[in-house]
């Protein structure tokens, strides 16, 4: 994947992620974010293992949603994330998450990161490693 390209991830909603009033439970969002973000980092040539391999992780230090509209068992969403803010020291992902059948937007969502080398230690990663850098720099949506 080159550029700025729009990449989507799309999830299907299973039975145990519902809650008792049948809708999905706002908690399992969290974990649909996370998916998106690994498979993301893997179509942009960054998967977690090459970045863990050179040293550099990406902890969340913060999430944040608003819930706009519900989902249930069976539905199909895509969630669209994208770096909304990258310093090279932090970086802020924001996703969009719509309901695929009605084009619905579900949740807006943002996670913030921090890079850390191995032994969580905050690292620049224009400094650390600009290769790495260089890319998320060039795929902030502007």
């Amino acid at each position: 994947m080159e550029g700025k390209e729009e990449y989507f991830y799309e999830r299907t909603v299973n039975y145990y992620e519902t809650d008792k009033m049948g809708v999905v439970h706002h908690s399992n969002y969290i974990r649909f974010l996370e998916e998106a973000r690994c498979y993301w980092l893997e179509a942009i040539d960054m998967p977690y293992e090459l970045l863990e391999k050179e040293g550099v992780n990406i902890p969340v230090i913060g999430v944040n949603c608003t819930y706009k509209n519900h989902v249930t068992f069976g539905d199909t969403i895509l969630i669209i994330p994208y770096v909304k803010d990258y310093s090279g020291v932090r970086m802020t992902v924001g996703y969009n998450v719509i309901n695929k059948s009605n084009n619905q937007t579900v949740i807006i969502a943002e996670t913030k990161h921090c890079f850390t080398d191995k032994n969580l230690r905050p690292i620049n990663l224009k400094k650390y490693k600009k290769e790495f850098s260089d890319k998320f720099q060039g795929l902030i949506k502007e």
